[in-house]
């Protein structure tokens, strides 16, 4: 074992280190192959008129992570939503946001504070057409019910979403990539009890990392 004053990392020193949102990726794509329900899945939050709001959403995987101006690095990972939404109402307001991805089959945790950045639109219909049958519906469906209002039952909503599959995006269908300064990175399997955890944030273009008290 290197002495305390040679190792940075026991030293809690800030260092340079390999992409995070490369070891995110790597953590989803393990859990996904052990069948992890949440895999493919982060916690959104964000805040409107000083009430904070949460939710579940399909974290996308788009484009490969690169760098962004201002401080931030493009994480490649997006959101496909409905202008509809009250959350996307919420974001014209402040595109500031951070993300929660827990992955339980590793017992790993992520947390992200982001920035969003609208797709073009042709990104999101030509990744709208992927989609399975009934996300499509529902996206057409917003168009006379807005997502948040209320219908009369569960059955009236399964008897209108029936039909042929839509062929095309309709008009609110939008998407945004997510852009990050900050990443912390969770791990609660440690053999010894003493949770590991990290922070990663972008300093002149890489990534310098920090050890945190869990």
């Amino acid at each position: 074992m290197k002495p305390l004053s040679d190792d940075p990392i026991a030293r809690g020193d800030p260092i340079a280190r390999e992409d995070p949102i490369a070891q995110l990726r790597t953590d989803r794509a393990e859990a996904a192959a052990r069948e992890d329900p949440l895999a493919s899945l982060c916690m959104l939050a964000s805040v409107d008129g000083g009430e904070p709001r949460v939710r579940t959403l399909v974290l996308r995987d788009l484009a490969p992570a690169g760098s962004v101006a201002d401080g931030f690095a493009a994480t490649g990972f997006g959101l496909f939503l409905n202008r509809t939404s009250p959350k996307v109402r919420e974001f014209a307001q402040s595109d500031a946001v951070a993300v929660l991805v827990y992955l339980p089959s590793l017992a790993v945790q992520y947390r992200l504070r982001c920035r969003l950045q609208p797709l073009p639109a042709h990104e999101v219909h030509d990744s709208w057409r992927l989609r399975p049958a009934v996300p499509k519906r529902m996206d057409w469906l917003y168009e006379q019910s807005p997502q948040s209002s209320v219908i009369g039952s569960r059955e009236e909503l399964v008897k209108r979403l029936q039909g042929p599959e839509p062929t095309a995006a309709p008009a609110t269908a939008v998407g945004f990539l997510l852009n990050t300064d900050s990443v912390e990175r969770l791990d609660l399997g440690q053999a010894n009890g003493i949770h590991d955890r990290r922070r990663y944030t972008v300093d002149a273009g890489r990534w310098i990392e920090e050890i945190l008290v869990p």
